[in-house]
């Protein structure tokens, strides 16, 4: 493969010359870590709230706002996060977010109030936002033959998170109190700040600005970590391929001699684009229809998911309309074990997506799991004994984690790198739309005695989710990552 000043290759040819190895290794811990902080905090909701509502004497409403908030601060975070790295680098974009998460995370424990709380929580929630940030930094290192693959064993990360804060909160919270809980669980993201320095800059990100000599040294890293050597020839960034209006910068880039000039960046390159005009790229006419569909599935996804952890205790402790205080008594009694036994439904999810993602492809593996969720969910619209109700909740979540962790697959691998964070950032903020309203809907109509009602929802949405996901206009696996729109 031979351009008119020698033979030339691209950021796809280089990766899959290189290969998955040690470098992308530790990569895959540094951004796990992350993702691993990511689930701590979510999870922790689940037991900081009743804790924080019997010591500070909160109401049902001041309680369900410590949640609520978290989401909220997701929602902003999420979109601007996205914005941030897209447009100054993934190395920014998680720095900031992993430097609000820890701090805000930790100084939570010390709130001298409900106020406080709030405030703190929900800058807690915006630094969570960032989460598409590193799975999207990761993805942009792993060559497209195996990607579906790495990236259900990045999603592993999400699952030893939440396993690992139900067993923190059953040891440290009955002892030590709610306090602890939340300042052991800010200590991961603290450890994101003290690694920083050795992160690598997306190379594919510094081929779309045009700085490919930045570009070169990190994929010479790589090499000299995995022991392998780079393609012959100069290196070809889509910065080129803008200036020479190529419809298909995949297939034609290799035709194409770099130019000298790479500090020169293309005018209306999307990569630069603002916030409003980000937006703008994401509901193209090339792009809408994808977009769209990714935010139903993306809220079907959440609301379904957090749903389901909730139910778990929920349905147990109110299966049988028993009175308040017999309700607090029961749900006290399953909150830790039964949070602690759903949170395993997660592994069997990975090992499903594991084994459909890169055989099924994305989209049916989805579809056929949203699906799934709905029949597991059909026996709780009707009052069945605690263990029957636990069996069925945790076939169900199985299915959901599985379409969860193919979604956040399947959502990057889908934008171009110019947009990629923002897309999904924004569509994980939808998601958090759907996080913010399950618990109202879903702990409301079970304490009203409305279980009949709450399953019902949840099944709606499970189906109206899976087949969203047979709309989608492209299968992405085994394709190569694109970097640019044309619009």
């Amino acid at each position: 493969m031979t351009g008119a000043e020698g033979p030339t290759y691209t950021v796809d040819d280089a990766l899959v010359a290189l290969g998955f190895g040690n470098f992308q290794i530790l990569v895959l811990a540094y951004a796990g870590v992350g993702w691993v902080s990511e689930a701590m905090e979510m999870m922790l909701l689940s037991f900081v709230g009743p804790a924080v509502q019997t010591a500070w004497n909160l109401s049902a409403h001041e309680e369900s706002l410590i949640t609520s908030v978290v989401f909220a601060g997701m929602l902003i975070g999420a979109y601007s996060w996205g914005i941030v790295s897209d447009k100054h680098g993934r190395r920014k974009g998680f720095l900031i977010t992993a430097t609000v998460t820890a701090l805000a995370g930790f100084l939570s424990a010390f709130a001298p109030n409900y106020i406080f709380l709030i405030v703190l929580r929900s800058l807690v929630g915006i630094g969570l936002g960032g989460g598409p940030v590193l799975s999207s930094w990761f993805l942009e290192f792993v060559p497209a033959p195996n990607r579906g693959t790495w990236m259900v064993v990045f999603s592993a990360f999400w699952t030893l998170g939440t396993i690992f804060e139900a067993s923190l909160a059953w040891i440290v919270m009955p002892k030590l109190g709610w306090r602890w809980l939340l300042a052991l669980s800010s200590l991961p993201t603290s450890f994101l700040l003290l690694f920083y320095k050795v992160t690598p800059e997306s190379p594919r990100y510094l081929c779309l600005k045009g700085r490919t000599a930045d570009a070169i040294n990190v994929l010479e890293k790589i090499a000299r970590v995995n022991g392998r050597e780079l393609p012959s020839g100069i290196l070809v960034s889509e910065h080129e391929i803008e200036l020479h209006k190529i419809d298909n910068p995949t297939e034609d880039a290799r035709l194409l001699s770099p130019r000298t000039n790479e500090d020169e960046h293309p005018k209306g390159i999307v990569s630069n684009l603002g916030a409003i005009s980000s937006l703008l790229v994401l509901l193209s006419p090339k792009l809408a229809r994808s977009t769209l569909l990714l935010w139903a599935v993306f809220f079907g996804n959440a609301f379904s998911y957090y749903g389901l952890v909730l139910l778990t205790t929920e349905l147990n402790g109110h299966s049988k309309c028993m009175s308040d205080k017999l309700q607090t008594e029961k749900s006290q009694d399953v909150r830790y074990k039964s949070v602690f036994i759903a949170s395993f439904a997660e592994l069997p999810g990975l090992l499903l997506s594991a084994a459909a993602v890169d055989k099924l492809g994305r989209k049916l593996s989805m579809s056929i799991m949203f699906f799934m969720c709905c029949i597991f969910l059909l026996p709780l619209l009707f009052y069945l004994p605690e263990g029957l109700t636990t069996s069925f909740l945790f076939l169900a979540r199985i299915c959901i984690t599985a379409t969860f962790t193919i979604v956040y697959i399947y959502a990057p691998e889908m934008y171009p790198t110019s947009v990629r964070t923002t897309g999904v950032g924004i569509a994980s903020s939808v998601g958090r739309i759907g996080g913010m309203i399950c618990p109202l809907v879903a702990v409301g109509l079970v304490h009203g005695c409305h279980q009949t009602a709450a399953v019902l929802l949840f099944e709606i949405v499970s189906l109206v989710s899976g087949i969203c996901v047979m709309f989608f206009p492209i299968e992405t696996m085994g394709q190569e990552l694109r970097n640019n729109v044309q619009v």
